[in-house]
């Protein structure tokens, strides 16, 4: 069955056009502010390895290779009403939307669970490792919405069962999963209710060729992603990932159709994981340099400087200034991610529910007396 594409979102080819007519309305200080971050994110992401290497941060998933999936679908939503389901390994879109990434890096220091940001500020959730649980999450936040009878941002909404939209806009859930998580039983749930509720969610597939050591072509019949959403009634697009312009384009066009109350829309971001699939992997397993070098296609870095630079937009000396901001960045989250300490043992139990049971009540009281000794 074919995909289904937007009417407002036309599908890409994914060539990379050196006109001006690629960097849309942007301005050339948005331009530059869109190679810094992915600079930023490239660097705060090297160093991240080398820190659990040294012992600092017990584990981490490095992202390299798929920044401009990332920054470009950050930049893409709304930060004051959207709200963000990640996975463990968008790092880079919390960094574009703001996320402070002391906070964010904590839970890779392993000393709290989904990070000590706070989600409700940031409109970014804790991230988590159950694979294809976040697009739940999204699904039931952005369908709570309409049953609350209103926005994010307290813009009433006209209810009107499975249909109910809002004239100024709904907020969008914008989920993110691999192509290895689509084919979790998760995630076909989620993509089925959101289609029924017409739930206001983007469903943002970064498919980097990989679900650990299994090639995509293994394990998505069909090999797309894109292609499922026919079988849910759902439009999607499916873009290439490497380059940071086009997947903003896509994702603002999905993120302003789901807001329309026209309801959920699946993009599918081609790019590939550079590196090992985590800390604790090792991609020689089942790929080699060579394999890496020709699959990887186009570095997103050196893809959009090329842009920046045929546009005159940015000059060398720009471009050495922000790669060395960059490095000075990621040295001062280093810094604040070596004076974080141990949290308190017992705010295990302060979060679990709004309202404590008699049970967790039991069990704290009970890890007070043995560990606590009160």
């Amino acid at each position: 069955m074919a995909t289904h594409a937007l009417d407002t979102l036309p599908l890409r080819s994914g060539q990379m056009q050196m006109q001006s007519a690629d960097v849309g309305d942007l301005t050339p200080d948005q331009l530059r502010d869109l190679y810094r971050m992915l600079a930023n994110v490239r660097q705060l992401d090297r160093d991240a390895v080398a820190w659990q290497r040294q012992g600092l941060i017990p584990g981490y998933a490095p992202m390299l290779g798929q920044e401009a999936a990332q920054v470009g679908a950050g930049f893409g939503v709304d930060k004051t009403r959207d709200f963000i389901f990640p996975t463990y390994r968008e790092m880079g879109v919390a960094y574009t939307v703001g996320v402070n990434m002391v906070e964010y890096m904590s839970t890779h220091k392993a000393i709290w669970h989904g990070g000590l940001y706070d989600p409700g500020a940031t409109h970014f959730a804790p991230f988590q490792a159950v694979v294809g649980g976040s697009v739940l999450h999204a699904v039931g936040w952005a369908h709570g919405q309409t049953l609350n009878g209103q926005t994010l941002n307290g813009t009433a909404v006209v209810t009107g069962g499975a249909a109910s939209v809002s004239t100024t806009g709904l907020g969008v859930g914008l989920a993110f999963l691999g192509d290895g998580a689509s084919s979790q039983g998760d995630v076909h749930e989620a993509m089925n209710f959101a289609a029924i509720l017409k739930a206001p969610v983007v469903f943002f597939v970064q498919n980097n060729g990989w679900a650990i050591s299994v090639p995509t072509e293994q394990q998505v019949a069909g090999g797309s992603v894109a292609a499922r959403a026919a079988g849910y009634g759902m439009p999607a697009v499916q873009v290439d990932g490497n380059d940071v312009l086009a997947v903003l384009d896509a994702t603002r066009r999905a993120v302003a159709h789901a807001r329309a109350g026209l309801g959920p829309v699946v993009v599918e971001a081609m790019t590939y994981r550079r590196g090992p699939h985590s800390t604790s992997d090792d991609p020689g397993r089942y790929r080699t340099l060579e394999d890496e070098k020709t699959d990887g296609g186009e570095d997103p870095l050196n893809r959009f400087r090329a842009v920046l630079l045929a546009d005159n937009v940015a000059d060398s000396a720009f471009f050495a200034v922000a790669d060395a901001d960059a490095q000075a960045r990621a040295d001062e989250i280093r810094d604040g991610v070596v004076a974080l300490e141990s949290r308190p043992g017992s705010e295990m139990f302060d979060f679990v529910f709004q309202e404590s049971t008699p049970t967790l009540g039991a069990q704290a009281r009970q890890w007070r007396e043995e560990s606590e000794h009160v």
